[in-house]
C-alpha cells in the first residue's frame, strides 16, 4: 500500500469512528456545540469535526461536518455534512430523516434515508454499492448519529455502555456493538488540557453478511470513547477523547471545544 493509501485509509477510519461518536446529548431545550481535533500518526492532524446537537420538547437534531486538514488534505481532500432528525421516546430515540454530503477529491456523494414510523426503510445513494442493502434488510435499522446518541442518552441514565444497534446509512449496513471498558482517570495529553473521572466505552462494528463492503479497508473496526460529565445536571455525558485501531495504527481524538447554555469550554487551542 503507498503512503498515499495508508494516510487515506487513516483518514476515512477515523471519520467514520468520528462521525458518531463527537455527539453530546442535550439537556431540554438546548443547543450543545463541540470541535474535535484528530491526530494520526507522529502528531499529524487529519481532520476537524464539528458537531451540533439539539433538543426541543420530544425532538431531536444532530449534525456534523469535518474536512481533511494540514498535509492530509494533500492526500484526500474530504469534507462531509450529515444531519438525522427525530423524535425522542422513553429510553430512547427514533429517526425520521437522514442525510450524508460527502465530497472527495472533487467527486460528489450524497445518501438520504427515510425511516419510517412501521419500521419501514427507505434509502437511496448516488454511489450505491454492487450488492446494496435490500429494504428487507434495512427493516427497523436506524442511522450512524443516532446510534451514538442513543448511547449516549443511555450512558448518562445507568452510566452502563452495553448496547447494540443496526445501521443503514443509505450505502452500507452493520452493526454498531458498544461494551464497558470501565471508569478510568484522564490526565491532560495530546495539547488537551482535561483532566478528571470518564467511562471508556468500547465500539466494534460488524458489516452485515451476504451484503459485501469492497471498502472495508477504508473503515475503523474498533475503537475506544471516553465520556465524562461536563455539562451541569446527572443527565448528560459527553465525549472527551478517543481512541482508533486503524490499519496504519492508533489514531486519536481530543475534545476542544464545547459550547451550551450552561458551559462555554475550551480545552485545546
Amino acid at each position: 500500500m503507498t503512503p498515499a493509501a495508508r494516510l487515506r485509509t487513516t483518514i476515512l477510519g477515523c471519520v467514520l469512528l468520528a462521525l458518531g461518536s463527537a455527539l453530546a446529548p442535550a439537556v431540554a431545550d438546548d443547543q450543545i456545540a463541540t470541535r474535535f481535533e484528530m491526530f494520526g500518526f507522529a502528531g499529524i492532524q487529519v481532520l476537524t469535526l464539528h458537531t451540533r446537537t439539539e433538543e426541543s420538547g420530544k425532538r431531536y437534531a444532530v449534525s456534523v461536518d469535518y474536512k481533511t486538514e494540514g498535509m492530509a488534505s494533500l492526500f484526500v481532500d474530504l469534507t462531509t455534512d450529515a444531519q438525522v432528525q427525530g423524535r425522542i421516546i422513553a429510553g430512547s430515540a427514533r429517526p425520521e430523516r437522514f442525510r450524508d454530503d460527502t465530497r472527495r477529491n472533487g467527486a460528489q456523494r450524497h445518501s438520504r434515508v427515510d425511516y419510517r414510523p412501521d419500521g419501514t426503510v427507505i434509502g437511496s445513494s448516488t454511489a450505491p454499492l454492487p450488492k446494496p442493502v435490500t429494504p428487507q434488510a434495512a427493516q427497523g435499522t436506524i442511522d450512524n448519529l443516532t446510534a451514538y446518541y442513543r448511547l449516549e442518552r443511555q450512558l448518562a441514565r445507568t452510566g452502563s455502555c452495553g448496547l447494540s444497534e443496526r445501521v443503514y446509512d443509505g450505502r452500507h449496513g452493520y452493526d454498531l456493538i458498544f461494551t464497558d471498558a470501565g471508569q478510568q482517570a484522564l490526565t491532560p495529553l495530546g495539547g488537551q488540557n482535561f483532566a478528571g473521572e470518564a467511562i471508556a466505552c468500547r465500539m466494534t462494528r460488524r458489516d452485515w453478511v451476504g451484503f459485501p463492503n469492497p471498502e472495508k479497508g477504508d473503515e475503523t473496526r474498533r475503537g475506544t470513547i471516553w465520556y465524562a460529565r461536563l455539562i451541569p445536571g446527572d443527565d448528560v455525558l459527553v465525549p472527551v477523547r478517543m481512541r482508533m485501531d486503524t490499519p496504519l495504527g492508533i489514531v486519536d481524538g481530543f475534545l476542544a471545544e464545547l459550547h451550551s447554555r450552561a458551559v462555554n469550554l475550551r480545552l485545546m487551542p
